[in-house]
Formats: C-alpha cells, structure tokens, sequence
C-alpha cells in the first residue's frame, strides 16, 4: 500500500526573547545546526517571498513606533509573534515536478497565509527552504530528495476597539467608539471555542482545513488533509523530538551566550566605575590640597571683641567655595560607590545563575547524544517510563533511622 502525501501547517507562538532563534534558523544565519540533513551549499535554493528591512526585532519595533500594531495590554512576557510551517510530505513534491512545483505550491501557500494574517504588512519573513534532504526517500529513490517547506514569521493581530470612559470631560463622548487598534494577541487571534458537540476545538484545526481547502481549490491535488491531532511531519517520530529538543539546548545555548556577555559587560562596568571611583577620590584630595591647606583655613579670621570671629570678604567667598565643593564632592563619591555596589551585586547574582544554567544545557547534551546513538532504545526507554505510575520521594531519614545500615545494591542495580 502506497503512503498517502498530507497537508500539514502548524502554528507556533513566540516571545520577544525568541526572535534572534528563530531568525537565525530561517534565514539560516547559524554556524551550525543540530539536523544534519540541512546543507549550506543548498541555501541558495531557498526561496523569499517576503523579506524585512534589517532583523525580525527591528521590524518588530518599527511597526510598534509607526503604531502598525499595538502593545497596549499585553504582559511583559506575552507571546508576541508567531509562526506557520506549511508543509506536505517530501514525495508528492518529488512525483510532482520536484523544486519548481515546489516553488509554485508554496508561492499559492503564502496567499493562504497572507490572508489569515490579516495582511502582508504583518508579515516579518516568509520562506522556502529547499535545503533540507530527506534522508528515508533519498536511500528509497538512489538520488537525493529534497524536503520543501514554509516558514511565515508574523505578528498576529486583532481589531481592538477603544471607547471613551463615561466619566469623560465631554458628556457627549462618553461611551463612544474612540479608535480601532491592531492589537497584538496571540490568544485572541486563534481562540478556543466549543464546537457543536461540546468539545473544545482549537482554532489550528481550523486552519488546517483552510490550508487544504485552499490548495484543492488552486489546483494542487493528490494530497489528503492531514490527521487531526496529530503532530505528522516529513520527521519519523523519533527524529521529530530529536528536533525539537536539540531547538531546546540551541535556546539554552543562547541564553548561556547572553549571561556570559552580561557578565564580562558587568565586569567592565564595575571596573570602570571603580577605576573612576578612585580618580575621583583622588582629584578631590588634589584639588583640595592645591585649593586650601587646614593651616589656611585655621589661619582666617580674626576674634572679634565681643567674642566670635571677623571674616573678611574674601576669605568669607573662599569658605563657600570650600564648603560647596566639599558638598558636591561627598555627593559625587556616595553617587559612584551605591553605582560600584549595585554593579558588584548583579555581578554577583550573574554569576551565581550561570552553573544552573551550564548544567541543564549539558544534561541536554547528553540526552541528544544518546539520541543519536541509540534513538530506538531512548525512545523505548522513555515510553515504558511514561507508561508506569510516577516514582514517590523517597522519605528523609530520621536520626532514629541512622542506626539501620544503608542496604547496599547490587553490581546489576549499579
């Protein structure tokens, strides 16, 4: 029995802290990556239908300042932008014309896409990659077969509208429509809702239909719709979650990255602060010096009849200047020493976050390294571990427990 092709698009929702990753991937900017079937000398082959002016962040925030898209409500941690991956299995393009039907599918896709966004002007980076090979189908052919897909990079927006409040200065505005904002909400944009059975659907499911309705209706056949719920993809099961969790230590990775540069940034800044710290302290005794000795200053004034002393004029200036000076001064060194003290304790909290860090990104090392040594294995591993009941903690002893050894384990238990 002959495998049947299927229309697949995901839909994934990002963060601002996952725009450089994901660029990085798309527009393949990395040094390396962790599949092995994607070849640089193919990235030519890749193909753009739409590009932005400078990074995804930078658009990002252009089309927040020019109030393309608003931020109004949303949380500092909200998801932000998101993704569509159209894809169909590798071998209805290969039967099909290979590269330029490819080329032309996802040419009709990227319509579909534009539509559900709402329009191109959301729209950050859309592209083909034809650079990735399908190892199973280029054994099954003897040449090398190509797996087309489509990454669509936007910011999903929804029409918000603003009234003005009722207790408004102009009785006459209030309550009515103020303006309409293209709010950035991922939530709002691919709700839940219950369908006519009671269940709750997701809107992707949705959307999968409208991708495969959309396809049929311009002509590209021979392709069924992919199954619901399920996550298929070019990828066997096992080479999926390899996938995804060598994305996860790519993520950690980075964030190594951006802690170790805040480090070595906080400790140019700490040693510059203290370096202008000590300059300070120093001008100030210098001037001080040069300015006016203590035997001067004892040495103004005259006692006065009545008791108290007379200053002249000049020496009355002088001491101002003398004071003020010794004001600002003592101002200027608690300003630079609280700044030194606050660069010195982020430094501190810095360093103290980056071994967790470094040790969950070699956990996960090691786990993509047995992966690819022994993946059946893993994955039979992991599966009879989720399908047996979850292990208790094991109870803290007591000091009435001290006294009963510790039962040693066998060579096999080890």
């Amino acid at each position: 029995m002959s495998k049947v092709d299927r229309s697949v698009v995901r839909n994934q929702a990002y963060r601002k802290s996952e725009f450089n990753i994901r660029e990085r991937h798309n527009e393949r900017k990395n040094e390396s990556y962790g599949n092995g079937d994607i070849l640089p000398e193919r990235f030519e082959y890749n193909v753009h239908y739409k590009t932005c002016d400078g990074t995804y962040e930078q658009e990002f925030n252009r089309m927040v300042d020019s109030d393309v898209v608003s931020l109004r409500g949303l949380k500092p941690d909200a998801k932000i932008f998101d993704e569509f991956v159209f894809d169909v299995n590798s071998g209805y393009f290969e039967n099909n014309g290979g590269y330029d039907y490819a080329k032309e599918f996802f040419a009709e896709a990227y319509r579909l896409a534009v539509k559900e966004v709402g329009g191109e002007e959301y729209v950050l980076s859309a592209v083909l990659h034809a650079d990735e090979r399908n190892k199973a189908l280029s054994e099954q052919y003897g040449y090398d077969v190509f797996h087309y897909h489509l990454h669509v990079v936007y910011v999903p927006v929804v029409d918000k509208e603003i009234y003005f409040k009722r207790n408004n200065k102009d009785p006459e505005l209030a309550g009515k429509l103020k303006e309409v904002i293209k709010q950035v909400s991922h939530s709002k944009k691919w709700p839940r809702f219950k369908g006519e059975n009671g269940h709750w659907v997701n809107s992707y499911s949705l959307l999968q239909d409208r991708f495969y309705e959309h396809m049929r209706e311009a002509g590209y056949n021979d392709f069924e719709r992919g199954e619901r719920g399920s996550t298929t993809e070019h990828l066997s099961t096992t080479e999926f979650k390899m996938l995804k969790e060598t994305e996860r230590v790519a993520v950690l990775g980075a964030e190594i990255k951006e802690k170790e540069q805040n480090i070595v940034m906080l400790d140019r800044k700490t040693e510059k602060k203290t370096s202008r710290l000590d300059k300070l302290d120093e001008q100030i005794t210098v001037k001080t010096k040069t300015a006016a000795t203590i035997e001067e200053i004892d040495t103004m004034g005259k006692p006065a009849m009545l008791g108290g002393i007379n200053v002249s004029v000049d020496e009355m200036k002088k001491l101002r200047t003398f004071a003020k000076k010794g004001i600002t001064a003592d101002k200027k060194v608690a300003d630079m020493r609280r700044e030194r003290d606050k660069a010195v304790a982020e430094l501190d909290e810095e360093k103290k976050k980056r071994p967790s860090i470094t040790g969950h990104l070699n956990w996960w090392e090691k786990f993509l390294s047995a992966m690819k040594r022994a993946p059946k294995r893993l994955m039979a591993v992991i599966e009879d571990i989720l399908r047996q009941p979850p292990e208790q903690p094991e109870p803290e002893r007591t000091i009435l427990d001290r006294s009963v050894p510790e039962r040693k384990r066998t060579q096999a238990e080890l």
